[in-house]
């Protein structure tokens, strides 16, 4: 098992357009071979931001880059650009294999 991780420091007047975006993306994750779980997690709030991480589990590492370099990806992506204004810095990936019976 594989789990990928964006974390995003959304600003606070763009927290209702960040969950629109990711919630009415063009995504086909589904059908993805190897893909098991996505999941968009709102965390706490400061003064000026909210942090939000993207959360996707896969069957393996291979699967999460084989995803990474297709067509469904960029096409799932296709409007990160247009949303550089809600954030403040660039996303912070963070990848992690799953521990064998724990």
């Amino acid at each position: 098992m594989y789990v990928a991780m964006n974390r995003f420091r959304v600003l606070k007047e763009a927290k209702e357009d960040f969950e629109t975006l990711w919630r009415e993306r063009d995504s086909s994750l589904a059908e993805t071979p190897g893909f098991v779980e996505f999941k968009m997690l709102r965390g706490s709030s400061g003064d000026e931001y909210t942090m939000y991480i993207s959360q996707s589990r896969w069957e393996s590492q291979e699967a999460f880059r084989d995803w990474m370099t297709s067509e469904d990806f960029r096409r799932a992506h296709k409007d990160v650009g247009s949303a550089r204004d809600m954030y403040i810095g660039p996303p912070v990936f963070e990848g992690y294999e799953a521990l064998d019976g724990m």
